[in-house]
């Protein structure tokens, strides 16, 4: 049988003793894998050498590398099962023989991947084919060497099980009690996208249909009035590009929402550009999509998002209680000032008093209310519009209570004297 050359690496720990295997979590689960069937890697890559390597590329949903062996070179290819089963013409059997791909094959191994995909597995295929040395580039013209793609020879198909981490299902349904919803853009197709958002809870219905569950091809095809409509509707988008996550982003901000996007390639920093919020991941994030980004999730848990939702309410109703109880303290002090002046001529609150109240009670109560920390109450309101005004309704209706009350109050104790 035929070994398929993976483009990541497997090394040995120090000492020689348990295998370490290093790379994105796609290629440690397969590696790992490979290593638990008793594969030799060191052997296998000592025997050959790579020409050209074409890195996972989310458009084309696959990855290649062109490899040397002793008198031959084959192309292997790794990346989403039914796109490279549409490049195979042949597959290799359980004895190692080579079959041609009849049509029933086909769907057995369409069907296979539909299996795999309901059960919320990731089906990744592994194919290769025999190129001629004298279709290989010369040393110096290898850099503009693309790799063929027709014609494989399918090797096998892999289900790898991407759980979902502790804590998602509680972090998703506080945000919807916030008032947040939560979409998920993935390049896996629709069954598997479609179980894993029912494992995590995104979809609570396995029997949605489009536009909640949409496929990016289809989404990109449809016009920009029909994106911003379809839009609203979406739950799960799968066999998408990073920019049919772009398109998603623009479309939702046109319908007025302020949208948050999290992401951890290259080809994400458009669409964390573009958004309200963009959050990278900081161990799986790459340079550009941490620099494309408002805020970097250093655990890449998605867990944390409800803090920060959280921490920003916070922060936010703090304002507001600060600016509320600053308004409050200068509108009634003016007041009566301005009021007593015109009425008898004399102000109750001298420069000292109103130093006092300014320096010491402003700074010591506005610092009170500004570092109140976080509650859960606050994941139980609604989200705050985009042009929703700081000072609200309800404020202004809490700030002229208050004026008149503290007004009243002082009005009577400044009046009394002279009453009695």
């Amino acid at each position: 049988s035929r070994s398929c050359v993976a483009t990541d690496f497997c090394s040995l720990s120090q000492g020689g003793q348990a295998p370490e295997v290093t790379g994105s979590p796609t290629e440690k689960a397969i590696l790992s894998w490979g290593l638990q069937l008793g594969m030799k890697f060191s052997e296998t890559r000592s025997k050959s050498s790579i020409l050209q390597v074409f890195p996972f590329n989310s458009e084309k949903k696959r990855g290649g590398v062109a490899v040397q062996g002793d008198s031959e070179v084959h192309v292997y290819w790794k990346g989403a099962a039914e796109l490279i089963l549409e490049s195979c013409t042949s597959w290799i059997d359980k004895d190692g023989s080579k079959q041609s791909m009849t049509p029933e094959k086909v769907g057995e191994f369409k069907k296979f991947i539909e299996d795999m995909a309901v059960a919320s597995l990731r089906c990744v295929a592994f194919a290769y084919r025999p190129c001629e040395m004298s279709d290989v580039p010369k040393e110096d013209q290898r850099a503009d060497w693309v790799l063929p793609e027709d014609n494989l020879i399918m090797l096998g198909i892999v289900g790898i099980k991407d759980p979902c981490r502790p804590g998602v299902q509680d972090s998703i349904r506080l945000c919807a009690a916030a008032g947040i919803k939560v979409r998920m853009v993935t390049g896996d197709n629709l069954q598997t996208a479609r179980a894993i958002a029912l494992e995590c809870g995104i979809l609570t219905d396995p029997n949605v249909s489009e536009p909640t569950i949409i496929e990016g091809k289809t989404f990109r095809e449809l016009s920009d009035l029909e994106r911003e409509e379809v839009a609203d509707k979406i739950s799960v988008m799968g066999r998408s590009s990073p920019n049919d996550k772009l398109l998603l982003v623009k479309a939702l901000r046109n319908r007025g929402h302020v949208v948050a996007v999290t992401g951890d390639g290259t080809n994400d920093a458009p669409a964390l550009h573009e958004a309200d919020i963009g959050l990278s991941m900081g161990i799986q994030g790459t340079e550009v999509a941490k620099e494309s980004s408002d805020i970097i999730i250093l655990d890449d848990n998605f867990a944390t998002l409800v803090r920060v939702v959280r921490w920003g309410r916070s922060v936010y109703a703090n304002i507001q209680k600060f600016i509320q109880f600053q308004l409050t303290v200068n509108v009634a002090a003016l007041i009566i000032n301005v009021v007593s002046a015109v009425s008898s001529g004399d102000v109750p609150l001298n420069a000292v008093q109103l130093l006092w109240v300014n320096l010491i009670m402003d700074t010591l109560g506005a610092l009170a209310l500004a570092t109140e920390p976080p509650n859960n109450h606050l994941m139980q309101r609604p989200p705050v519009g985009r042009r929703e005004p700081l000072i609200t309704n309800i404020m202004w209706r809490n700030l002229l209570i208050m004026v008149c009350c503290i007004c009243t109050l002082l009005y009577s104790s400044y009046l009394w004297p002279f009453c009695c």
